[in-house]
């Protein structure tokens, strides 16, 4: 004789309790897990370059300026978390770009842009501003961070 089951109201409140109840412990496990996954690395080394410029008169009266970082290259291990801390010493605006790393942001005279990343990559990436790009606009003012393996 075959086997009849019957299922009740009863039976299918206590299945979708127990089903709701499985998938909340499931989520909350995995939410702690991605909580633990993201979290930011505990220490970052930190790299101070400011905006330099240099003022020189050239034959024939006429006032020439550059503009630089400083310092002009940085040196950083593949892996490592920097902070670099923009400090806008002379000149009134610098907005720059870092190419190769996606990072782009502004520097005014009398305040810090701090660019926060992990060097992931080797090779070399230019700090480029883009206010002072070429001899008649008082650069180029480049700057190089430089990953090392």
């Amino acid at each position: 004789m075959p086997k009849v089951w019957i299922f009740q109201k009863r039976h299918a409140q206590w299945l979708i309790v127990a089903a709701f109840a499985l998938v909340a412990a499931a989520a909350l496990i995995r939410w702690d897990a991605s909580r633990t996954a993201g979290a930011l690395p505990a220490e970052a080394r930190t790299i101070e370059l400011v905006t330099v410029e240099f003022k020189t008169s050239m034959s024939g009266g006429k006032e020439q300026e550059l503009y630089r970082w400083d310092p002009g290259n940085i040196s950083v291990q593949k892996g490592e978390t920097i902070e670099l801390c923009l400090n806008g010493f002379q000149g009134k605006s610098h907005p720059f770009v870092i190419e190769g790393l996606g990072i782009k942001g502004e520097v005014k005279k009398g305040e810090t842009t701090v660019v926060r990343f992990t060097a992931d990559r080797v090779g070399t990436y230019p700090i480029i501003c883009l206010s002072h790009t070429d001899m008649r606009h008082s650069g180029p003012m480049i700057g190089y961070i430089v990953v090392h393996d």
